[in-house]
């Protein structure tokens, strides 16, 4: 058995004990377990970041080249265990195999980008020569902070770790992570992967551990910055607590679509179908809302269902599978009460609204139509395999119904009217907005993060670069 499935990573060594707990990890579509990790202690945490703030005495002084080399390495190694990777993601986080495979794809992307900004990322030239300043030079250069503590969730358990990783290392901090406890695996194995290519001992340190555990790991004042991913409920907490660190939080949303009468719905169904229950709706970004010109709406609800009852549901192992299991028990269980509640405040069920296998995890798709906002399938982020479709009188009401909610991450806007577009970009109260696009799309590289109760700051390499470094000024 691998160490990775029955251990946790710190200092480059695995540790078989902890506090006595342990944390079974589960394969989401048959139940199976697949691995038992013990969870750490609070000694073990104060060595995981001990030695981070050791191995970032080495790393802080290593040139750009450096850092570049080191991370070539490390994307090289991981290319050559592409499959493993890919069965992990499967077992661990019951993605389907397709987007499963995207998702190293995407690694190997955050780390081809984290390679080629380490080299050119640096600071700025500061005017200087007027006034008390004339003949001068100023400019400034860009220093690593220190030890990153990381939260990650389930939905991409390599990804969103890289994402947090791959810049860290572009500009020589360590790490100290605490992965999902439905999916740790893929994380645990990536440490891995980094003490085969030779990173300092300390360099990344990946811990499962109970909530007083992670909360040491937040609250200690050595820890130069918090990067956290996951609800809005608990990061918004975690802030509350960590002192005077920096914090980046990617939090939920319940990200809209809005449709102009203009949109040519039975073209874009399938677009929208997808983006809306791919991974069952586990995703930040995937479409919860979708809001729809009165005049088109009975044709996109009649393409919408044609193309969501064309989704194919069960084993993610299977390639054509788009929508597998939901992460677990308690999850299939709220998102089936959510439903309920809804309907039975007078919302429509037009396809769906069940559980199709309770042992697998599987909640069949679900499009329901007259709901009020007041209801937890709009105003909170479901996480599931649910879309609500309403009708709108006419784009100003759409984009007042997109700005109806507590999150702001991205929205989708479906329109052929330039003029309606710059007004969705101008007034839509979100972190980004994708044109005649689904919300859920996203570029490694871009500015990722939303407003409101969606989050803090953003990701995307050199822009978690900045919030990992500091600027130093030299005049002369």
């Amino acid at each position: 058995m691998s160490k990775y499935t029955s251990h946790n990573f710190v200092n480059n060594q695995w540790l078989g004990d902890g506090d006595g707990n342990h944390l079974s990890i589960l394969q989401k579509y048959s139940g199976k377990e697949i691995g038992k990790i013990p969870q750490a202690s609070e000694a073990q945490m104060e060595t995981a970041i001990v030695s981070a703030l050791e191995a970032f005495e080495t790393t802080k002084k290593w040139s750009a080249g450096k850092r570049a080399e080191m991370m070539q390495k490390l994307h090289d190694r991981l290319a050559s265990e592409k499959e493993r990777f890919i069965q992990l993601i499967i077992d661990e986080g019951g993605k389907p195999r397709s987007y499963a495979t995207t998702e190293i794809d995407r690694c190997l992307s955050t780390l081809s980008i984290a390679i080629e900004e380490a080299t050119r990322y640096g600071g700025e030239v500061v005017p200087m020569d007027f006034d008390n300043g004339e003949g001068k030079t100023a400019f400034t250069k860009r220093y690593p902070i220190g030890v990153i503590a990381c939260i990650t969730p389930f939905n991409f358990p390599l990804n969103l770790v890289m994402h947090k990783v791959a810049p860290a290392l572009a500009v020589g901090c360590t790490v100290v992570i605490k992965p999902a406890p439905q999916a740790p695996m893929s994380c645990l194995a990536f440490a891995e992967l980094m003490k085969e290519v030779g990173y300092p001992a300390g360099t990344i340190n990946v811990l499962c551990c109970d909530i007083p555990v992670a909360e040491k790991l937040v609250r200690d004042d050595r820890v130069a910055k918090l990067s956290f991913t996951g609800s809005d409920k608990v990061g918004w907490y975690l802030k509350s607590i960590c002192g005077k660190k920096r914090v980046t939080l990617e939090l939920g949303g319940n990200a809209a679509i809005l449709v102009d009468e203009d949109t040519d719905v039975e073209a874009k169904a399938k677009l929208m179908a997808v983006g809306s229950f791919l991974y069952a709706g586990q995703i930040c970004i995937s479409t919860q809302r979708i809001f729809v010109h009165e005049k088109v709406f009975e044709r996109f609800k009649n393409a919408f269902l044609a193309e969501v009852e064309k989704l194919p549901v069960g084993d993610p192992n299977q390639e054509e599978t788009l929508v597998g299991p939901v992460i677990d028990a308690g999850h299939l269980e709220r998102i089936d009460n959510w439903v309920k509640e809804a309907v039975d405040g007078g919302a429509e069920v037009l396809c769906g609204g069940m559980v199709k296998n309770k042992s697998q995890n599987l909640y069949l798709p679900t499009v329901l139509t007259n709901t009020q906002n007041s209801m937890k399938v709009c105003a909170e982020e479901v996480f599931g395999p649910v879309a609500v479709i309403e009708q709108v009188k006419d784009f100003e009401a759409g984009i007042k119904a997109v700005n109806d909610s507590k999150y702001g991450l991205q929205v989708g806007v479906f329109t052929n009217s330039m003029s309606h577009f710059k007004e969705a970009f101008e007034r839509c109260e979100v972190g980004g907005v994708m044109m005649n696009n689904i919300p859920g799309f996203r570029i490694d590289h871009m500015p990722y993060g939303g407003v409101k109760d969606s989050g803090l700051g953003r990701e995307g390499l050199t822009y978690a670069m900045d919030e990992m470094t500091e600027g130093r000024l030299i005049v002369f």
